[in-house]
């Protein structure tokens, strides 16, 4: 194939799974169910944690952040590929895919930082619990989602630029749903070496990092929860633990086979498959493995459905009197009749 350095012009095509159609009418079914999910579950807790003063508290100031990430991690990609599952044209725009390249690989790495900071939250909270509000103050919150969204968005700038200055096909097939950088090195003619390792090296900082920090965490948080002496309140927490690190595991363990050697065989192979499962299945257990089974979620979300059809039921009351013309014409007749 030709080489041609048009960096600024020039259309690609994501090919999916194009050579199995019956594969992909049945994503289509999945990923669509799946993206329902994920708005409505992560909606529900911005909408919960706005609402209801009780949760505002750390915990739910950073599964707001988590909650709004992954409602922009989904839809930079997720609708482009649906399109895609149902169309014979799979083009996206050079703009569109620097546009998906830049918003996925920003929201990713914030993403992955940000899970270190709500595992450093949790860690205060079971092990240090007398000095958590002192500790975890508002500007501290606030410092720490900056730094999270910061670092996400400077990762996304060097990386995404780099790649993008690479030496393009002729044919831009990429193999793949998204714009993402191991697929655009792939894709590349020219000598990506430097690409490679720097990816690595991103890699390393934002996915090898983060998860060691997360383990060192929870090993502390286990080391506390065995000196519950509730049963039920160590069952609890070993719960809640191992579904979070269940969800740690699925996202961190995905990513990384797919972004910490771009050109193996395993990635290249693989890597539709691990796509699909931090890009469409992470976002939505995010929600439901850490807030949606919650009593204090539950009870908030049915008192605002309560103050809802409360509401509801008000205007329907005032709509009514409004629409009877003479509201008290009864009374009158009463009087009327016992002046009589």
């Amino acid at each position: 194939m030709g080489v041609a350095n048009h960096s600024s012009m020039g259309d690609f095509i994501l090919a999916g799974f194009s050579n199995q159609p019956e594969v992909e009418a049945l994503l289509f079914g999945l990923i669509s169910i799946f993206y329902f999910l994920t708005l409505v579950g992560n909606s529900t807790i911005i909408l919960v944690s706005c609402l209801d003063p009780r949760l505002h508290t750390p915990m739910y100031f950073f599964l707001s952040n988590l909650s709004f990430l992954e409602l922009g991690f989904t839809t930079s990609c997720v609708p482009q590929m649906l399109v895609n599952l149902i169309r014979s044209d799979r083009v996206i725009s050079h703009l569109g895919c620097v546009a998906q390249l830049y918003i996925f690989l920003w929201l990713g790495a914030t993403e992955c930082v940000l899970l270190v900071v709500m595992a450093f939250d949790r860690y205060v909270a079971i092990c240090q619990p007398l000095n958590y509000l002192t500790i975890m103050h508002p500007r501290l919150c606030f410092l720490l989602a900056t730094v999270a969204w910061g670092a996400g968005l400077i990762q996304a700038l060097i990386q995404s630029s780099s790649t993008l200055r690479l030496s393009f096909c002729h044919i831009r097939l990429v193999e793949d749903f998204v714009c993402e950088v191991p697929a655009l090195i792939h894709l590349a003619c020219g000598d990506t070496t430097i690409n490679e390792v720097q990816m690595s090296v991103s890699s390393v900082l934002f996915l090898v990092v983060p998860l060691i920090l997360i383990l060192v965490s929870y090993g502390h948080i286990a080391g506390a929860v065995m000196s519950i002496k509730s049963n039920s309140g160590c069952r609890k927490a070993w719960r809640t633990c191992g579904s979070h690190l269940v969800v740690v595991f699925l996202f961190y363990g995905t990513v990384s086979a797919v972004y910490l050697h771009p050109k193996n065989h395993y990635a290249q192979q693989k890597g539709k498959f691990l796509t699909l499962l931090y890009t469409v299945v992470t976002p939505m257990l995010n929600p439901l493995i850490y807030s949606l089974r919650n009593k204090e979620v539950k009870e908030a979300f049915t008192k605002i459905l309560r103050r809802l059809q409360d509401s509801m039921a008000g205007q329907i009351r005032a709509e009514d009197a409004m629409l009877e013309p003479f509201p008290n014409a009864h009374r009158v007749v009463i009087n009327f009749k016992d002046d009589v």
